[in-house]
C-alpha cells in the first residue's frame, strides 16, 4: 500500500508539472516566437563595451522577451480586429519544428559573430577574451530569464481575460476586453508605483544606509585642524558617510607635494559636508562654506568645488591634480545629497543632485565676492557623472560657468546635463557629436584624448576654460531613453576612435544594449568607457596654465593619481 501510494504522490505531481508546461506552451504565441528569435539575435550585435556572459544573457532575454511581446500582441490586435466568425487556426505542429530548427542553427551563427565581435571589441580595450564556457552560459540564462518573462507575461494576461469575461456580461466583448486591459494597465503602475517601488525604495535607503556609515580600510581619522572631522571642526567624522571620510583623508601630504614640487609646501585644505552632518541640503552647504572659513581655505590660491555623484564620491584625480600643481596652496570642498549610488541617484534624484550643487556654488560664491576683487583666490569647479549634472546646475550656459569661474572639468557627463546637450546641439558644422566643436572652442572644449585640447588648432582660449571629457565608448554619456526609436547622431556619424565600424543603431534592442552597458562602464581599462584618470591633469593643465608647471611634470605626476 505505501508502495502504491507513493507512486500516486509521484504520479500526481509529475501529472501537475506537466499540465502545467502544456498550458504554459499552450499560450506561446508563434509569431511571438518569430520575432523573439529575430531580436535574441539582433541582441549579440556589438555594442560600446565589452559584455560578459550574464549581462549578454540578460540582453537576450530582454529583447527577445520585448519582441515576443510585439509578435503576440501584433496576433492579438489582427484577431481583435477580424470578424469572430472567422477561425484563426494555430499553426501546425511542422511549423514550430522549423522554428525550433531554425532558432538553433541561426543562434549558433549569432554566437560565432558574437565571438568574433567581442573579440575584436576586447582587443581594442586590453580586455581578456571570453572563455568556452561563456556562450553556453548565455544561452542557458537567456532561456531561464526569457521562460519567466513570458510566464509573468502570461499571468499578465489571464488576469486581463478573466477581468473582461466578468465584464462581457454587461458590455459588448471588444470593449470589456479594451476596459480589462486598461484596467490591468493602470492598477499595475499604481502597484508598481505605490507598492514595488516605495517598499524597494526604503529597503534600498535602509541598505545604502548602513554601508553609508561604513569606513573604507584606508580612511583613518584625521588630526589636522584643516580637514573637515578633524579636530575643530564643525562637523563630525561620523557624519562625513564613507565616501566624505575618505575625501578629507585620503590624498598627498605636504611632505609628500614637497617631494614632488622640490619646493616647501602647504598642507592642503579639504572639507566636506555629509549627509547627516546637517538637516537639509542648504544647510550642509552653508556648513561646508563655514568650513572653508574655519580652515582658512579663503586664503589659499584656488578653492576647487567638486560636485559629488549621489553616494558622496569625487574621483580623487581631480583633487590630487590641483593640490600637486598649486603646490598645496588649495582649498578643496564638497559634500553629500544622498546615500544611493550614482545610477540609482540619476533616476530617482536629480532634483537633489541640482539643489546641492546650486547650493554649494552659491554659499562659496557669496564668501569670495566679499572678498577686494586683487585679492580673491581662483575658484574652479568640477565633477564626474551625475558630479558633472550637480556642477552644472548654479550656471544654465557655458558662457556663465566661464564668467563665474576660473575653470572647470566635467567627466563623463549624462544624458540629462542640459548644459552639455546644449552645447552638443550647438556644435560647429561638420564636428561629430561624440567630439563636437562649439564656437571654434573659444569658451568651452570637448576631448576624448588630451590631444584634443588643442582642438581646433591655432585658436584663442578665453580664461574660464571649460572642457568636457568624454569617451567615444562612454555609456553614461550615450545611453537616452530616445535610443528606443530614434537613431542618435553618434550613430549616424563616423564611429568615435574605441567603438567599431560594426555598431548599428536597432530599435528597442540598442537602448537595451547600452543600458547593459552602463552596469559595467568603469570596469574597463583607463581611456575607455566611464574610466577617467590620465586626461585628467593634462586637462587641468590646459584650463589653468599653472605658473611653472610642464607637460613633463604631469607625466611624472599620473603614477601617484588614483580614481578611488
Amino acid at each position: 500500500m505505501t508502495v502504491e501510494r507513493n507512486g500516486m504522490d509521484d504520479d500526481g505531481a509529475g501529472g501537475r508539472l506537466r499540465r502545467a508546461w502544456q498550458s504554459y506552451t499552450a499560450q506561446l504565441s508563434y509569431a511571438g516566437l518569430v520575432a523573439g528569435t529575430v531580436m535574441l539575435w539582433l541582441s549579440a550585435t556589438p555594442s560600446l563595451l565589452p559584455r560578459g556572459p550574464l549581462f549578454q544573457g540578460l540582453v537576450s532575454a530582454g529583447a527577445a522577451a520585448l519582441g515576443y511581446a510585439l509578435g503576440a500582441f501584433a496576433t492579438w490586435l489582427a484577431r481583435f480586429l477580424v470578424s469572430r466568425r472567422d477561425r484563426w487556426r494555430r499553426p501546425p505542429r511542422i511549423w514550430w519544428i522549423g522554428l525550433g530548427i531554425v532558432f538553433i542553427i541561426g543562434t549558433l551563427v549569432m554566437l560565432y559573430w558574437y565571438q568574433r565581435w567581442q573579440s575584436e571589441l576586447r582587443d581594442l580595450m586590453g580586455v581578456a577574451h571570453l572563455q568556452w564556457s561563456a556562450y553556453p552560459t548565455i544561452v542557458v540564462v537567456a532561456v531561464i530569464v526569457f521562460a519567466i518573462l513570458v510566464g509573468a507575461g502570461q499571468a499578465w494576461g489571464a488576469l486581463v481575460r478573466i477581468l473582461a469575461r466578468r465584464l462581457s456580461r454587461r458590455v459588448p466583448p471588444r470593449i470589456s476586453g479594451l476596459a480589462a486591459a486598461t484596467v490591468m494597465v493602470i492598477v499595475s503602475i499604481l502597484i508598481f508605483n505605490g507598492v514595488v517601488a516605495d517598499y524597494g525604495m526604503n529597503a534600498l535607503n535602509s541598505s545604502f544606509a548602513a554601508i553609508n556609515d561604513e569606513t573604507n580600510p584606508d580612511s583613518e581619522p584625521t588630526t589636522s585642524t584643516l580637514r573637515s572631522g578633524g579636530p575643530e571642526s564643525l562637523v563630525s567624522w561620523a557624519s562625513l558617510g564613507r565616501l566624505g571620510r575618505t575625501f578629507v583623508s585620503v590624498g598627498p601630504s605636504a611632505a609628500d607635494i614637497s617631494e614632488f614640487n622640490r619646493r616647501p609646501a602647504k598642507e592642503p585644505i579639504r572639507v566636506y559636508a555629509g549627509l547627516q552632518s546637517a538637516d537639509s541640503i542648504q544647510q550642509s552647504a552653508d556648513l561646508a562654506a563655514r568650513e572653508l572659513v574655519r580652515t582658512g581655505g579663503l586664503q589659499r590660491k584656488l578653492i576647487g568645488i567638486a560636485g559629488s555623484t549621489g553616494t558622496g564620491w569625487v574621483n580623487q584625480a581631480n583633487l590630487d591634480t590641483l593640490e600637486y600643481m598649486y603646490n598645496g596652496d588649495t582649498a578643496m570642498v564638497s559634500m553629500q545629497y544622498s546615500m544611493l549610488p550614482s545610477w540609482l541617484s540619476f533616476l530617482v534624484d536629480q532634483e537633489r543632485a541640482r539643489t546641492a550643487g546650486r547650493a554649494l556654488f552659491e554659499a562659496v560664491d557669496r564668501l569670495v565676492r566679499k572678498i577686494p576683487e586683487a585679492e580673491r583666490p581662483m575658484i574652479v569647479v568640477f565633477g564626474e557623472s551625475l558630479g558633472s549634472f550637480s556642477v552644472e546646475a548654479p550656471f544654465g550656459s557655458v558662457a556663465t560657468m566661464s564668467a563665474r569661474t576660473d575653470g572647470a572639468l566635467l567627466t563623463g557627463p549624462t544624458f540629462s546635463n542640459q548644459m552639455w546637450a546644449d552645447a552638443t546641439g550647438e556644435r560647429d558644422a561638420g564636428s561629430p557629436e561624440v567630439l563636437p566643436i562649439v564656437d571654434d572652442g573659444n569658451q568651452v572644449r570637448f576631448i576624448n584624448t588630451a590631444a584634443d585640447l588643442d582642438r581646433p588648432s591655432r585658436q584663442p582660449w578665453d580664461r574660464g576654460r571649460i572642457v568636457y571629457l568624454q569617451h567615444a565608448s562612454d555609456p553614461i554619456s550615450w545611453w537616452n531613453p530616445e535610443l528606443i526609436l530614434n537613431k542618435p547622431d553618434w550613430l549616424r556619424e563616423k564611429r568615435g576612435s574605441d567603438v567599431l565600424d560594426t555598431v548599428s543603431w536597432i530599435p528597442f534592442v540598442t537602448f537595451l544594449q547600452v543600458a547593459a552597458d552602463m552596469a559595467v562602464a568603469a570596469d574597463v581599462p583607463d581611456g575607455h568607457g566611464h574610466h577617467y584618470l590620465r586626461e585628467i591633469p593634462q586637462a587641468w593643465a590646459k584650463i589653468l596654465t599653472p605658473e611653472g608647471w610642464t607637460d613633463a611634470k604631469t607625466q611624472s605626476l599620473l603614477p601617484r593619481l588614483r580614481r578611488d
